[in-house]
């Protein structure tokens, strides 16, 4: 499997996995729980799976910050958590972050 796509795995599985837990009302709801350990282990087995090529710097950086701007969105979405300009201006700062990171940085994985 392709490193990168190993990584898009693991952030969405994080990602379903934190917007259950939410949904798991502190683990006293069963199939939100469920889907909080089974996300969280996919996320886990991807993350390392894509440790064999991406060095743990780059990778983590993605998964972070893709990973904190995936998950404002789904809360914004699901749970109507508001996101103002400032937040909007940031996540847009963490993106930016990652792509210079990968574009530019002889620490990616290129």
């Amino acid at each position: 499997m392709h490193p990168y796509l190993a990584l898009g795995i693991a952030i969405v599985s994080e990602v379903i996995a934190t917007s259950a837990l939410r949904a798991s009302d502190g683990f006293s709801r069963l199939w939100p729980s469920v889907l909080v350990v089974v996300g969280y282990g996919l996320a886990f087995f991807f993350l390392s799976a894509t440790l064999k090529s991406i060095p743990v710097g780059i990778a983590y950086a993605i998964w972070s910050g893709l990973g904190v701007v995936l998950i404002s969105l789904a809360a914004w979405l699901l749970f109507g958590q508001k996101l103002d300009a400032p937040a909007i201006i940031g996540m847009g700062l963490i993106v930016a972050g990652v792509v210079v990171l990968n574009v530019f940085s002889k620490a990616s994985a290129h």
